[in-house]
């Protein structure tokens, strides 16, 4: 039985190995494919939230931690369970603070909002903000980088 027949470098000199020269079709697909991803991340840039940062400091009258009560706390807890909820519902990005002292530490939210009215309206319902506890800043934000979770 004769081996099937493959196709002839002939006819299809794209496929030849030896062939160095690119055809302006082949160029074409590879641009093609090439700039597809971009344009379709530019896509859905443009249909994403827009990004928020605020940044959180304490108030002067709680910057000396006798100052603290137990209603102080439960604000404080209010306020890391919210940031957890909407952290697992996809709204923050990432929420922390530095580990200074109470007279120099600040947090910081970054969160996607539909506008900036509803960035405001987040963060002035934040736990700590409303308690007065905390003063906060709000400013558009854009991530420009973010490192993928470690797998251990």
């Amino acid at each position: 039985m004769a081996a099937p027949k493959t196709p002839s470098h002939a006819a299809f000199p794209e496929m030849n190995p030896m062939n160095t020269t690119p055809k302006r079709s082949t160029l074409a697909l590879l641009a093609g494919l090439l700039l597809a991803p971009a344009a379709v991340l530019y896509a859905h840039a443009n249909e994403r939230r827009q990004q928020f940062i605020y940044i959180l400091r304490v108030a002067p009258r709680f910057q000396d931690v006798r100052e603290w009560t137990d209603k102080e706390a439960a604000v404080v807890a209010r306020h890391f369970e919210r940031l957890s909820k909407a952290t697992a519902e996809g709204q923050v990005i990432l929420a922390g603070r530095t580990t200074e002292g109470l007279d120099a530490t600040f947090g910081i939210v970054v969160f996607e909002a539909e506008t900036l009215d509803q960035a405001r309206a987040f963060m002035q319902s934040d736990p700590v903000v409303a308690a007065g506890l905390m003063s906060a800043t709000l400013h558009p934000y854009a991530v420009a980088l973010q490192r993928r979770p470690r797998v251990e």
